[in-house]
């Protein structure tokens, strides 16, 4: 299955031969400049989920994969997918220069699904431009570069998904309240008060059901971590993958590999697994002494996920802004201006000195 998805994704308007761009909210291909539009043949077929283990022990790394041209940034360490009709070449996550003689053909575990945009650039941008004038705080230069036309990106952000078939069984303790009325001395005689306390008693049985759709983030560097805030998609909205989604956006590679998602996943297993063990233990509280957790008939995919961010640098310190490109959610960090907040102070010991003088 050797081969570049970018011959595929820069596909040509039939009527004026201009490069064709996914149409957000839509399963169409549009042309921004004499506005044809193509749809997008969907398969007929749902999407695959990949055999885990069979994978990791015999498949190997090379199937279920194409090449990818990639542009690595050498300040923060993304791996980017540039389409070559890409006008700013600089790196969404951090606004450095991309050089495109730097380009690279890698090999990735080709996605199974993407959750296409819903969100289209303008209305992403007026999202942004709406939460950064609600930052009276924010340096005036952050209120100007919301209005840089380049400054917001769509990315399509990478994630593991993984299912499987959950059986745990433990030994722990129920706990259940009740209450004791104890008398106590005060300085007006003596008083009673209820005092709970927890009858304990030994627990233990099985648990089981099926995990589905366990997110993991594939994508490593912590200073550019996709906030939880935004970082929710409706998965059933998944589609299988075509590379006509991504036609229009940047998209980036996993780095974190298939092994080290499935570990943190199987971490988020053991979460949902302590929570039904807590449930079936029941009563007020519990205790889990132990619990043995088996996952079996393991599946996963390789998805791409919609964003829209903002990168902006202000005294040398990196800030980004981040937009679900599904649901418009919204989240970031920002600077704040010292003389505005010095102003602010001043006028509010300025207004508090004025009231004291009328007042005497």
């Amino acid at each position: 299955m050797e081969g570049t998805i970018q011959s595929e994704e820069n596909k040509s308007c039939a009527n004026c031969g201009a490069e064709l761009n996914y149409k957000p909210g839509s399963h169409q291909l549009k042309c921004e400049y004499c506005g044809y539009e193509e749809f997008i043949e969907q398969a007929k077929s749902s999407f695959e989920e990949l055999e885990l283990q069979h994978y990791l022990k015999v498949v190997g790394d090379n199937k279920f994969t194409e090449t990818i041209d990639l542009l690595h940034c050498k300040n923060c360490g993304a791996n980017q997918h540039v389409e070559e009709n890409y006008k700013s070449l600089r790196c969404v996550y951090c606004s450095e220069p991309l050089i495109k003689e730097d380009v690279e053909k890698e090999g990735w575990i080709l996605p199974g699904a993407l959750v296409p945009f819903q969100l289209d650039t303008k209305k992403a941008r007026g999202i942004f431009k709406e939460w950064v004038r609600g930052i009276w705080f924010a340096p005036n230069k952050l209120k100007r570069a919301a209005l840089d036309p380049e400054g917001v990106h769509g990315l399509y952000v990478p994630y593991w998904t993984f299912d499987a078939d959950l059986y745990a069984t433990y030994q722990g303790q129920r706990g259940d309240y009740y209450y004791e009325t104890q008398t106590y001395n005060t300085k007006n005689g003596r008083r009673t008060r209820q005092v709970r306390k927890t009858r304990w008693s030994s627990a233990s049985g099985s648990v089981n059901g099926f995990v589905d759709d366990i997110l993991i983030s594939a994508s490593q560097t912590k200073e550019r971590k996709i906030p939880l805030k935004i970082a929710h998609w409706n998965l059933k909205e998944l589609v299988v993958f075509n590379t006509k989604y991504l036609a229009g956006f940047v998209t980036e590679k996993y780095t974190i590999s298939l092994k080290e998602g499935h570990h943190r996943s199987f971490q988020e297993s053991k979460k949902i697994a302590y929570n039904w063990i807590r449930q079936d233990i029941g009563g007020d509280t519990q205790r889990i002494n132990h619990a043995d957790i088996k996952l079996s008939d393991e599946t996963f995919k390789h998805v791409l996920l919609p964003i829209y961010l903002s990168a902006y640098k202000y005294n040398g310190k990196e800030y980004n802004f981040y937009i679900n490109g599904q649901t418009g959610k919204i989240s970031g960090t920002f600077p704040y201006s010292f003389w505005k907040i010095f102003f602010l102070i001043l006028f509010v010991v300025i207004v508090i000195a004025v009231i004291v003088i009328l007042a005497k």
